[in-house]
Formats: C-alpha cells, structure tokens, sequence
C-alpha cells in the first residue's frame, strides 16, 4: 500500500489524467443508461404502470395498442375462456389539446375498472370518479398538466381536469388515464364523424391459481383474430422499444472495450517506463508479488476516484428532463457499471502483472528491464 501511495504521489499529473478519463466514461455510461431507460418508459409506461397483468390485443395491430380493434363478438369468446375470471374494455386515443397555452398531442388511456387497466403509480390526487377526470404523467406537469390544470380537446372543447398524478405512464406523448366513458367523449370530441367505438384492448384478469402465462395461452388457442400478452411481454414488443435497447447496447459494448484499453494499455506502459526501479526493487529482494499487489492497489484507487468523479458528475444531470424524457438517479445501474468498471480495470491490469512477475532480479547487473 505504502509503495502503491508513494509512487502516484511521484507521479500525481499522469494518475490524475487516467482517473479523469475514466471518470468520463463513468459519467457518459451512467447518463446513457439513464436515457435509454427514460425513452423507454416514455415509449411503454403506461403500459407497464397499470393494473392489468394481461392484455389482449387484435392481431393485426401489431402490438401497438391504439391500432387494435377488439368487437364485441371477440370479448365474448374472451370472458367465456375458463381460465379467465375477469375481463374489461381498455381504450387508447391520441387527440389533440390546447394545454399550457400551446396545441399538443395527448394520449387518451380509458379503463372500466381501476383493477383492470387503471393506472399504479399514483403519488398525488385521486383517480378518476367522473367524466372529464384525469390522472396525468407527474413528469408532464410543466407542459399543463398539473393537479387541477384543464385542458381543452380540440375541436369541440371538451375539458378536461388533473385530479391525479402518477409516474411513468405516458405512452409516446403525453398520457392521462380516465374513465371508459370519458375516452369515449374524447374520441368524439376529436372525431365528432366517429362511428361505433370499440375497445382497442380487453384486460384480463386471470382465474385464482392460473398464471399468466396460462390464461394468455389459452385465450391465443380462440383463433388467429387475438393477440393476449402479459403485460410485460407488451411492454417490451412494442414498436421501437427493442431497436432503442439494441443502438443503447452496441454504445455500452463499445465502453466495455474502451475501459479495459484505457486502463490496461496506462499501467503497461507505466510499467515500462519504471523497468529498471523495478528491476532493482527485485534485486534487493522485493518479492514480485508485492510489486503486484502494489499495481493492483493503485488499479483500484484510481478506478475508484474516477468512479466518484464520474459519479459526481452525473448526479445532478440525473434528475432534469430532456424534452419528454424524464431523467432520475438510478442506483442500480450505478453499482451494476460500478462493478463492472472495477472488474474490468482490474482484469486490464493483468497484462502489466506479468510483466513485473517476469521481472529477472539478475537483469539489475546487466542493466536490462522489463520485456528487454
């Protein structure tokens, strides 16, 4: 330890450039992850943030809730499955809005029973009791949708009040969930030429002791006119959420690559540079086992500032908002890169190890060093 310190001490400048660098990276991973985590659950949060474990949608929409259409001959064979105990029409609609002085689009998410498609995340206010009611996204407030802000659905006017605040639900825009009846006012209201409105989704609530897994089986076995999906399984098909995760992946795998190479490639050539006080440190009976350790304490020293740099870096970025992404601190992805980076240092670190364990104590008379 006391060598590891003495030598950064004499070679502060070189030690502090490698642990800023790796600080950088820290804070670029932990501020892309955040991203890609906030565009997701801006693409699918409303889906995975309400009460219906299982939804069922018309195979033809392609996954995508607002293009299904579910008739009335379809709920039927649904609510008949035996291992279906409870079913309820879901309706989603984007309409425009005049909120917060400007015209915006706004998603429109209608549930009959609050068991079966209402929305989880409340953290102000109630849920919907009336027509015209609303539990907004808490993230959009600032847009006009704050508790107790109206909006007005363009172009017949229909109002509509916040009386409640969850996170997490938009789904692409902004999103409110309401009443069945009030997302049907809405569609008109958008669309007074609207004909027969039917539900873009049945939720499902499966029978005492079968999974969902189960009931979504049994329900697909209908016919090839329904698509059940358990909520997760939803949430992750959806348009574009899987291409964001794979482009978000390929950046992380190219860090993975970045770290290693930074750190490794340093502390080898830092070990070239001090051949020969190493080589001398092993003539006077310095084990190369010391030298290692004193390597590896400085691997983590210097991985562990950068990670509080890069840490430090990024907690105040980590609650703002970037358009429509909501932003926050996320601590199990700063311990997952955490680890990460400090396994990945260390490992990088084993091509230097060997050099200084091939170290040949009798070079010290012929004024050889290391890898000469």
């Amino acid at each position: 330890m006391f060598l590891a310190v003495k030598e950064m001490r004499r070679s502060l400048g070189r030690f502090a450039m490698l642990t800023i660098a790796i600080g950088l990276l820290v804070f670029l991973v932990l501020f892309q992850a955040t991203i890609r985590n906030g565009l997701v659950t801006t693409f699918v949060g409303g889906i995975e943030n309400q009460s219906a474990s299982v939804l069922v949608l018309s195979t033809d929409a392609l996954r995508t809730l607002s293009a299904s259409r579910i008739d009335a001959t379809t709920q039927q064979s649904i609510s008949a499955v035996d291992s279906v105990a409870e079913t309820a029409p879901m309706g989603q609609v984007v309409a425009p809005v005049r909120a917060g002085g400007s015209t915006k689009a706004l998603s429109v998410v209608g549930y009959s029973n609050p068991r079966l498609g209402g929305p989880t995340t409340l953290v102000s206010g109630r849920l919907p009791r009336a027509a015209g009611e609303v539990v907004a996204n808490q993230g959009d407030a600032g847009d006009g949708f704050a508790l107790g802000d109206t909006v007005t659905v363009i172009p017949m006017g229909m109002k509509l009040t916040v009386v409640g605040q969850a996170t997490d639900i938009d789904l692409g825009f902004p999103t409110v969930f309401a009443t069945y009846d009030t997302f049907t006012g809405v569609v008109r209201a958008a669309n007074p030429d609207a004909g027969e409105i039917s539900p873009n989704a049945i939720a499902v609530r499966p029978a005492a002791g079968v999974s969902d897994a189960q009931v979504t089986s049994d329900i697909n076995a209908i016919g090839d006119n329904v698509d059940a999906l358990t909520r997760r399984q939803l949430a992750a098909d959806a348009p574009g959420v899987a291409q964001v995760k794979t482009s978000f992946l390929l950046i992380f795998i190219l860090f993975g690559f970045v770290v290693p190479l930074v750190t490794g490639l340093f502390f080898l050539i830092v070990t070239f540079q001090k051949a020969g006080s190493l080589t001398l440190l092993r003539a006077i009976g310095v084990r190369g086992g010391v030298l290692v350790r004193s390597l590896l304490v400085q691997v983590v020293i210097v991985v562990g500032l950068g990670l509080l740099v890069g840490i430090g870096m990024y907690l105040p970025l980590s609650s703002q908002k970037i358009g429509s992404i909501s932003l926050r601190f996320e601590t199990a992805s700063v311990l997952f890169w955490s680890v990460l980076f400090l396994v990945l240092g260390l490992a990088s670190s084993l091509f230097a190890a060997r050099r200084v364990l091939a170290i040949d104590p009798i070079e010290a008379t012929t004024g050889a060093g290391v890898g000469r």
